[in-house]
């Protein structure tokens, strides 16, 4: 049976519980704010303190022989890879008289496609003078080069086109001299050989004729690429703007430092594993929520409901103490602060009905160090338990954080409420808790969740389990039997539904 309810628990379980993420990258926002902050910052001095170069930008109409309108980009992606060759950039320098290194001056310029025939040279300089004389020369150097070769490809291939032309009427003159020399008086066979050289001259002619036709539509193509190829616009100095610059460089930054913060928050929330819904705390410490309390007063419209869910809470307690016959202790977990205050509200409650008396064992005794003021409760020191008389209620304040000496919490009391901040103890510690505090039989009658998160909606009530730890059932029977007191599956004050409602 307990096999088969491990099994049922575990499958219930999320693998992954994107709610719990949520709401702890949530909590997390002054990580990320803070991040986004110093992106949009760090953006802004970058524009401010690296202003660009001074930039110069022209454009140039490429003409191609080969040109389709189905072309995806080739020939254009050619002509920019042609641009940045050490052949483009010596040129460029010889016009501008110069003696920089061919490597050096192509770190300092780029060719970019816009369209299959447009291609946009950017430049950079010393100064704005420099970028557009750097801009032209280097405009100038590629329009020359590009129509230089386009002259040659196409001599060439009008070479070509006349040299098969010229072997073609060697052939020709071949053909028409063995014709010649052919005597119209032959036999049959004689005459079927001058009709195949007929036909042959035929050929031949009309072969010279297509090549004398294609040699002269590729010298005819070259005019068309050497006036294509052209400076469409000038070169011109490009305006920086400062302001836009620091706009666009500080929106840059501010949502690369924004992931970058949302990223470490997400690992950060994984990899400590900090339950924060009162669903998994409760689940953790095997005791439900009772109550929430934010962990300062908060805006000026939130302190009259923080105010009503401090008193209930301080009634509640008070008359779970009246009503026990065992001390109740409050023990902390990452809000000694919190913890105090409501200790020292439940006190003033109880005093009014008799003497309270704390025993302070919070870290730096901020309770046993403070200077009392006329109507507070009497506050002693943990070392000073045993002289509180068992006719005045007594009220425990200790802590349950890391280097806790447990031996001690039985003397603050045999049952406790524990105050926990949402998301501070990760899910071992509330186990190691939730264990410890079964091994000293005390039973934890209760959760006081600090800084909830507004937004959770789950329930932090275990209505199917016991409201102790899950070792502490076994123990429980015999405590019974000692203190005389009925056990009851369930405190007759913790009404959680309605405390939570209240409270948020």
């Amino acid at each position: 049976m307990t096999t088969s309810t491990t099994s049922e628990s575990s499958a219930a379980a999320p693998l992954f519980d994107l709610q719990a993420l949520v709401v702890s990258v949530r909590r997390r926002r002054r990580l990320w704010c803070s991040l986004a902050l110093l992106g949009l910052l760090a953006g802004a001095a970058v524009a401010v303190l690296m202003p660009p170069p001074p930039t110069a930008v022209t454009k140039v109409l490429v003409a191609h022989e080969d040109d389709q309108p189905n072309d995806t980009g080739t020939l254009i992606r050619t002509d920019v890879a042609v641009l940045g060759t050490t052949q483009i950039a010596d040129k460029a320098l010889r016009a501008l008289k110069s003696s920089e290194d061919p490597q050096d001056f192509m770190r300092d310029y780029r060719g970019t496609g816009l369209t299959n025939n447009l291609l946009q040279i950017d430049v950079t300089g010393d100064s704005d003078a420099e970028a557009v004389a750097r801009a032209q020369a280097l405009a100038d150097a590629f329009v020359a080069d590009h129509v230089r070769r386009m002259q040659e490809a196409a001599n060439a291939e009008a070479k070509a086109l006349s040299d098969q032309r010229d072997r073609m009427r060697d052939e020709l003159t071949q053909v028409n001299k063995e014709i010649g020399n052919r005597s119209p008086d032959s036999d049959p066979k004689a005459s079927a050989s001058i009709e195949s050289l007929f036909a042959r001259r035929a050929e031949l002619n009309s072969r010279i004729a297509d090549f004398d036709q294609r040699a002269a539509d590729a010298r005819t193509g070259t005019p068309k690429v050497v006036a294509g190829t052209q400076i469409v616009d000038a070169p011109r100095a490009v305006r920086h703007s400062l302001p836009k610059a620091a706009a666009t460089d500080a929106a840059i930054g501010l949502v690369l430092g924004l992931v970058l913060g949302l990223a470490l928050a997400a690992v950060g929330t994984v990899v400590a594993d900090r339950p924060v819904l009162r669903r998994d705390i409760a689940a953790n410490l095997g005791a439900s929520v009772i109550a929430e309390l934010p962990r300062r007063s908060g805006r000026p419209w939130q302190r009259r409901r923080t105010r009503a869910a401090r008193e209930r809470l301080t009634a509640t307690l008070a008359r779970t103490v009246r009503d026990s016959t065992e001390p109740v202790s409050l023990l902390e977990l990452g809000c000694a602060r919190s913890t105090s205050v409501i200790a020292l509200d439940l006190a003033r409650a109880l005093g009014a009905e008799g003497q309270a008396v704390i025993i302070d064992a919070l870290p730096g005794r901020q309770l046993s160090g403070r200077r009392l003021k006329p109507g507070d409760p009497t506050v002693v020191s943990s070392e000073h338990a045993a002289t509180v008389a068992h006719q005045e209620h007594r009220l425990g304040v200790g802590t349950v954080a890391p280097g806790t000496a447990w031996t001690g919490l039985q003397d603050l009391g045999t049952q406790t409420v524990l105050v926990v901040r949402a998301g501070h103890g990760s899910v071992a510690w509330l186990h190691t808790v939730a264990r410890q505090l079964a091994d000293l039989l005390i039973p934890v009658i209760g959760v006081v969740l600090i800084d909830p998160d507004p937004r959770d909606r789950t329930d932090g009530t275990l209505w199917d389990g016991l409201q102790t730890a899950l070792r502490g059932h076994n123990v429980r029977p015999a405590r019974e039997k000692t203190t005389g007191r009925p056990r009851t599956e369930r405190p007759s004050w913790a009404r959680v539904p309605e405390i939570d409602q209240e409270a948020r």
